[in-house]
């Protein structure tokens, strides 16, 4: 069993940036793969940027250069630095993970992120 727990979201002008944490527990060592996931009004569910046990990285062409994952293991955290928020960034930010063994999907609950204008 793994809980992740996310945070870091809030309002933020466009040009800002926001550092999100998800923090993991449990049978976090099982993770071989986790993201961050995305949804904002009136859109479906997307994927934002994913990293590997080898911490090879990938990242939606929306968000490609300003945004950066990357995770401590000590500290079982997972982070999404968001650099040069635009108005569209605006969604509910979510971290994944995934147990490769017993092919299990874990989600956190969610943090919001409101870029203004």
């Amino acid at each position: 069993q793994v809980q992740l727990v996310e945070s870091g979201g809030g309002l933020v002008q466009a040009g800002g940036s926001l550092r999100l944490s998800c923090v993991g527990s449990g049978s976090i060592f099982r993770v071989n793969y986790m993201g961050w996931y995305r949804q904002g009004p009136g859109k479906a569910r997307e994927l934002v940027a994913t990293i590997t046990r080898g911490s090879a990285t990938n990242y939606a062409d929306s968000v490609k250069g300003r945004f950066t994952i990357s995770r401590d293991n000590a500290k079982n955290t997972l982070y999404l630095q968001m650099n040069s928020l635009k108005p569209e960034d605006t969604a509910l930010y979510s971290c994944y993970a995934r147990d490769g063994l017993i092919a299990r999907d874990y989600w956190g609950q969610g943090t919001q992120v409101t870029v203004s204008s």
